[in-house]
């Protein structure tokens, strides 16, 4: 078993090894430490209640059944099966519906001149 998880470990070693040396532009692209700092970074919560003023008026320039289903899958993180049998529809017809429901509220965001 030791061999194994050995062989295992040395795989994932040499396969990020091969990656970095493959695509070394990627290392550059910013400091680890950069990256900590913005992760880290406690946003302001007058820019956060703003976004969320933004989001509810794109929401609600968007169809009723589109917004549902953003609203209940994103929004509540409900499973699809639990939403589709709420509404019921197929599961497959709610994600086309939250497919086509991003779609919209990205152009609606674009209209309201929104930068992400």
């Amino acid at each position: 078993m030791r061999v194994w998880l050995f062989a295992i470990a040395r795989n994932v070693v040499v396969d990020h090894s091969r990656r970095v040396k493959a695509r070394p532009w990627l290392r550059d692209l910013a400091e680890p430490t950069d990256v900590e700092a913005v992760a880290g970074a406690t946003p302001d919560p007058s820019e956060r209640l703003l976004r969320g003023w933004v989001v509810e008026e794109a929401l609600r320039r968007i169809g009723d059944d589109h917004r549902h289903a953003i609203v209940e899958t994103y929004l509540r993180d409900r499973p699809y099966p639990e939403v589709a049998q709420e509404m019921g529809i197929p599961v497959a017809t709610l994600r086309t519906r939250v497919f086509y429901a991003l779609k919209a509220l990205r152009v609606t965001m674009d209209e309201m001149e929104v930068t992400p």
